[in-house]
């Protein structure tokens, strides 16, 4: 059924939980311009679903494209695919796209992996058939324990995620990097807890090592984690840390109102940010 055909765009449905973001920038806007000049060089691929639409399973930035141009129909081949069968027919037609967040890979490895568990095709438990993450590894580029590390990123809270994304992208000014290794061992704690980490990361302005990440998540499995411990952890000096300020406590807990004197240290930071906005307008 590779036949090509006419399909309205506004009968397509995206796939679901679709792990590959579109997103407008540069890179679109040059396949507008091409799709202009020379229309649509590969056609879409879709599969008929019961309510007589369609589901995309390859070319989403494709129709993306006809969307912005205002164009009605768009070629496309039918595939009679079952749900498993969709699923790595979708990851796979766009794992090799030329640059991949960590999050895109992260659950488009875990959708595949689920899927191909669902077909009965790999098993865990015999050992005479390859485990799934070993069978993934056969058609992509990374081993298969570096699969078991990216579907890890899926456990990770949508702050601490984007600050994974972010290591691949173009650094920018306060742009919070992490690598793969220390996210790994943060995705194994709770939601709570993570919570906790990404404001320990927003407030000192820095992420934590492999090594800082092992010892977090060491407290963590003890029931011992709190803001403090991760604070203290963050603070030792490393190579991505940005610069900071120091200052004296003393000389400055000896000028502070007493009722302030033993409050938590971002409450007394955001009093002296305060007090020096206060002293700017004052000398305006």
């Amino acid at each position: 059924m590779n036949e090509i055909i006419k399909i309205k765009i506004s009968e397509i449905d995206d796939f679901k939980n679709h792990p590959y973001k579109v997103e407008l920038g540069d890179e679109l806007n040059t396949l507008v311009e091409s799709t202009k000049l020379n229309g649509l060089l590969v056609p879409i691929v879709v599969r008929k679903k019961e309510d007589n639409r369609y589901e995309l399973l390859s070319g989403h930035r494709r129709k993306k494209v006809y969307e912005i141009l205002g164009l009605k129909e768009i070629d496309a081949i039918i595939k009679d695919l079952n749900d498993d069968e969709s699923t790595i027919f979708m990851v796979d037609s766009n794992m090799y796209r030329e640059k991949l967040l960590p999050s895109e890979k992260a659950f488009a490895y875990r959708m595949k992996m689920e899927a191909m568990k669902h077909q009965g095709k790999t098993s865990c438990h015999n050992d005479t058939r390859l485990r799934s993450d070993e069978k993934l590894s056969e058609k992509s580029n990374d081993s298969a324990r570096q699969i078991q590390r990216y579907i890890r990123l899926t456990y990770l809270i949508p702050e601490l995620l984007e600050i994974v994304d972010n290591t691949g992208k173009i650094k920018e000014e306060h742009n919070l990097t992490m690598g793969l290794l220390p996210a790994v061992e943060l995705s194994f704690l709770s939601k709570t807890e993570q919570q906790i980490v990404y404001s320990a990361i927003t407030y000192e302005d820095t992420t934590p090592s492999h090594a800082q990440a092992i010892r977090i998540r060491k407290l963590s499995s003890k029931k011992l984690l709190t803001f403090d411990d991760i604070d203290k952890i963050l603070l030792e000096e490393k190579g991505n840390q940005h610069e900071k300020i120091s200052f004296n406590k003393s000389k400055i807990i000896s000028v502070l109102p007493f009722s302030l004197a033993k409050r938590d240290k971002r409450y007394i930071e955001q009093y002296i940010i305060e007090a020096i906005k206060a002293y700017k307008n004052i000398n305006k």
